[in-house]
């Protein structure tokens, strides 16, 4: 045998095997989760917060904890129907066709080919009308040697559950929205209902007064005041109703429905408030790289950010690309699997770029400057997140020592205008003295509804600031365990799991 002949296989095989070789690295570097100085506990605290820290709750329906069933109705029609979380789903959707397009570079093309020709020509004087017909099948692949696609599907992963994080984060603000709109709205209905008894109050004491004035024992001007007074209850019990339609609107929006559409009943004046502020575990501020969904947006567009650093690198080195090709071609059909008919090809192609002009070197410094505004952006939101959790946390603690007080202050205004009543009613007190005494009980009793309206709404803002329940982990792209992972403290500056 010609020894030439057993060169070529040789050398097919060592340039497989380097082939092989080559495709086990990819060029940039491998992600790590951008390091951040974590406080071991959060600077607010107080003896109202539970102990122990938990999940919000494990299946994410936190505002079910407010024992409303309204509230978990419009919010179940939210997740439904309101159009930012189908945008939101839709964009999602979008990212995982892309990944799924992006792991299609990890295949050869393969096309097949099929025509048929007659033509007429003419050749040494001589004319002639000849058929062709051929079909082929052609195979075209690119090895990945430096990596570039799977830092692209690297990437694509990423932004998958990146988005897959936003959908969550836009899940979450809307229900957010919704649940401090519907509290906001109820705290007016209690307002509402205090007008009603206080127009009923301000009535008797008008009442009373022009009997005593028409007993001789009190002024016109006693009429007068009442009359104001109670007037002026009247017309800032109807400013309420504005308010209370457009947090009404606001809601009918979330849940996807025009403002014509939809309509809350008031809440019954008999029925005791209901609400109460529920506990929210906060946790560990660590916890919030797992169990905030912006955060974890954030950090999975520095992996992606990171991903596309290697994508540029890959375009330093040459590519190589195999083809292959088959099929039949002749006059006519019954010939085609004749030997002569049969056709085929099989060829390779090493090509690299030599010089252009900086445009490697530029797209280079672009993804690494695109990685370093990731990361300041996952920092950022990082400590946002911190910022909210605080906020939120000192909000409940002041509001929990001013309603105490508050409450005080309501009942011993409640008193002074007992008092002050009896005192009118005995002669022994001016009209002023009533109408200052039921002023100062209307502003103390509205204020503390008002108070108890920002609780509640203030609960809701900490059980978003925290994640609502939401987990990392929950994430079904191929990195959501090692998300998770890399969300504790301790492996924070540790590597994911991508090829080296």
């Amino acid at each position: 045998m010609n020894p030439g002949h057993r060169i070529g296989p040789r050398w097919a095989a060592a340039g497989l095997a380097a082939s092989m070789a080559l495709a086990g690295c990819a060029v940039g570097p491998d992600y790590t989760r951008p390091a951040m100085d974590l406080p071991g506990a959060y600077k607010e605290a107080g003896p109202w917060k539970p102990a122990q820290p938990g999940a919000i709750d494990s299946n994410m329906r936190w505002w079910e904890t407010y024992g409303d069933p309204t509230l978990n109705s419009l919010i179940v029609a939210a997740n439904a129907a309101n159009q930012n979380i189908q945008q939101a789903q839709a964009q999602y959707r979008q990212a995982r066709a892309a990944a799924d397009a992006a792991r299609a570079g990890f295949w050869p093309s393969v096309g097949a080919n099929a025509s048929a020709g007659r033509a007429r020509a003419k050749s040494n004087g001589v004319t002639g009308v000849s058929n062709s017909y051929s079909a082929a099948i052609d195979v075209s692949w690119e090895p990945d040697l430096w990596g570039a696609v799977r830092r692209q599907v690297e990437a694509s992963d990423a932004s998958t559950q990146a988005s897959e994080a936003s959908l969550a984060a836009a899940r979450l603000s809307i229900q957010a929205a919704l649940a401090q709109d519907y509290l906001q709205l109820r705290a007016v209905d209690r307002e509402k209902d205090l007008y009603a008894r206080t127009l009923e109050a301000y009535a008797r004491t008008l009442k009373l007064t022009r009997s005593q004035y028409d007993a001789g024992v009190a002024l016109r001007s006693d009429v007068a005041q009442a009359e104001a007074q109670f007037k002026t209850a009247q017309a800032q019990s109807i400013d309420l109703d504005a308010s209370r339609n457009q947090l009404e609107h606001a809601i009918a929006i979330l849940t996807g429905r025009a403002p014509a559409q939809f309509s809350l009943a008031p809440f019954p004046a008999s029925q005791p408030w209901m609400f109460q502020v529920p506990p929210v575990p906060t946790g560990l501020p660590s916890d919030l790289l797992e169990r905030r969904p912006d955060i974890a947006a954030a950090e999975r567009n520095v992996a992606s950010a990171n991903a596309d650093i290697g994508v540029a690198r890959a375009a330093y080195f040459p590519s190589l690309v195999l083809s292959a090709s088959g099929g039949f071609g002749a006059a006519s059909f019954a010939q085609w699997f004749n030997a002569p008919g049969r056709v085929w090809s099989l060829g390779a192609l090493l090509a690299g770029t030599i010089f252009d002009g900086g445009l490697r070197h530029a797209r280079d410094a672009q993804a690494v400057a695109a990685f370093d505004a990731s990361a300041a952006q996952y920092k950022q939101t990082v400590l946002g997140a911190f910022q909210e959790v605080e906020d939120n946390l000192s909000t409940l603690r002041v509001l929990d020592d001013e309603a105490r007080a508050q409450d005080e202050a309501v009942t011993a205004s409640r008193l002074s205008e007992q008092l002050a009543l009896a005192q009118y009613r005995a002669g022994t007190a001016t009209f002023l003295t009533v109408a200052v005494a039921q002023a100062l009980t209307l502003s103390n009793e509205r204020t503390a509804v008002q108070l108890r309206g920002r609780q509640m709404v203030a609960s809701v803002a900490l059980v978003k600031a925290v994640g609502g329940g939401w987990n990392a982990g929950a994430l079904d792209t191929p990195d959501a365990q090692a998300l998770a992972v890399a969300g504790r403290p301790a492996a924070a500056s540790q590597p994911s799991t991508h090829n080296e």
